[in-house]
């Protein structure tokens, strides 16, 4: 099931935990807390299993579009469309909060996910977060 968890919820929590343990810890990285206080303003968008959160994202609102970030599903549920929903749960969520158009910076592992979803890449690849990244775009 689809949610919007709200910033500094319990649920929050929960997927501070699994982001960590997703996208950090991997990269040797950890949560600082001025990367944390500049969530206030996303939207925190999750998947719930059997009451367990096992999926993340996040929408940041810019000027011109919506940025997607954070994405993370717990490694024991990857592969199995969790991701694929809570992206399109996050695209209809952008259209309804007013966005035509969305964004993010992808790992270059994650690029055939998003293709698949018809994201385009934009640009050159790019470091970020000591891993190669590259943009993708998709119209809503």
């Amino acid at each position: 099931m689809n949610i919007r968890i709200e910033f500094g919820s319990p649920l929050y929590d929960e997927s501070l935990s699994l982001r960590n343990e997703v996208l950090r810890i991997p990269l040797g990285l950890k949560f600082k807390i001025k990367d944390i206080a500049t969530e206030y303003d996303s939207y925190h968008l999750g998947y719930l299993l059997e009451g367990s959160l096992v999926g993340i994202l996040i929408l940041k609102p810019e000027l011109h579009h919506v940025k997607m970030r954070q994405v993370a599903i717990a490694p024991e549920f990857q592969n199995k469309g969790i991701g694929k929903k809570l992206v399109s749960f996050a695209e209809d969520y952008a259209r309804f909060i007013g966005f035509t158009k969305i964004e993010l910076n992808a790992r270059d592992t994650a690029i055939p996910f998003y293709k698949s979803l018809n994201y385009k890449v934009l640009g050159d690849s790019f470091i970020e977060v000591g891993i190669v990244h590259s943009k993708m775009i998709k119209s809503l």
